[in-house]
């Protein structure tokens, strides 16, 4: 094993990063998300509202923190299906490092909406984690009731991980003489003492109905891991001037944190136009003529990136 060193917390902020960390006294592990340059770039590939961006950028934080457990490989996807104005959320994170992102809404609802109301409304989030090769895919499934993305991931490490856990998400834009830039943050703190019967990061799969959940008694260790962690205010997760070791430190620095080596997040589509062909010569050539333009071409757009590809019909037969 190797030795730990003791240094001070570096003062470098380093956006687009997942920081995994311990404070080993309090039993105690997490990871925290920063995220600026490529949250920005996500985002500035739609026209979407204020409100679905933000929205957008908490599901990719929250999806960051779950899915940069995959280590190495694997895909990890947090979707929401439900009744509100932003009545779906995508989020795509291929491991290690890869993000991509859409919404769904009814451009209406959402502009009557009144600022902080809750745009998502009844329905549920699942997340779903493919760890690659032969490994079983599987699901976790919470229910949506206006509580947001924040308080439901609480309410699935309780119900699903019986892992006693802290979840804080941040979005937030600044304002520079280069403009305006989105940023985002999340931190995720997780009660886990060497005991067999704790399960770290994911079960796979909700229990059955019916199913009495096994309750774990918390500590003072993670009593204490908990009420430091809480007192992080949203603006710490975004600000561009504090790096996320500083952070750490202001939180757990009487218990003493330990930081792992970072990694880098990205914001990268899977599309492409090798993709898009296939998709199309798949096709019947008459279903291929209806997709035909005015132009005479066919036009491709990827709901993630906004990238347009165009394709002519006579390479399909048409």
């Amino acid at each position: 094993m190797t030795a730990a060193t003791e240094r001070a917390a570096s003062a470098a902020v380093v956006d687009d990063i997942v920081l995994p960390f311990a404070v080993e006294s309090l039993s105690t592990r997490g990871r925290l998300v920063r995220l600026g340059p490529a949250i920005d770039r996500l985002l500035s590939r739609h026209d979407y509202p204020e409100a679905v961006s933000k929205l957008v950028a908490e599901a990719v934080a929250l999806a960051a923190l779950l899915g940069s457990t995959l280590k190495l490989e694997g895909r990890f996807q947090l979707q929401t299906k439900s009744e509100g104005p932003v009545n779906m959320l995508l989020v795509d994170f291929d491991a290690p490092s890869n993000v991509r992102a859409l919404a769904r809404f009814d451009k209406a609802r959402t502009a009557r909406a009144a600022p902080g109301e809750d745009l998502l409304g009844r329905g549920h989030m699942a997340f779903t984690i493919d760890p690659g090769g032969e490994m079983t895919r599987y699901q976790g499934v919470i229910a949506l009731d206006g509580q947001g993305l924040e308080s439901a991931a609480h309410h699935y490490f309780e119900r699903s991980e019986q892992i006693p856990t802290l979840v804080r998400l941040a979005v937030g834009e600044t304002v520079s003489q280069g403009g305006r830039a989105w940023r985002a943050g999340g931190l995720i703190v997780q009660y886990l003492p060497e005991s067999p019967r704790r399960r770290a990061d994911f079960h796979p799969g909700d229990a059955p109905e019916g199913t009495e959940p096994h309750r774990v008694e918390e500590d003072d260790a993670w009593t204490e891991a908990e009420a430091r962690a809480a007192t992080t205010e949203a603006h710490e997760l975004i600000d561009p001037t504090l790096s996320g070791e500083r952070l750490l430190f202001r939180l757990f620095n009487e218990r003493g944190v330990r930081v792992f080596k970072p990694t880098p997040l990205a914001a990268v589509c899977r599309c492409s136009a090798e993709g898009v062909d296939a998709m199309l010569r798949s096709f019947p050539p008459e279903e291929v003529k209806d997709m035909v333009g005015d132009d005479g071409m066919i036009g491709v757009t990827c709901e993630f990136c906004s990238t347009k590809r165009v394709f002519n019909p006579a390479d399909y037969g048409v």
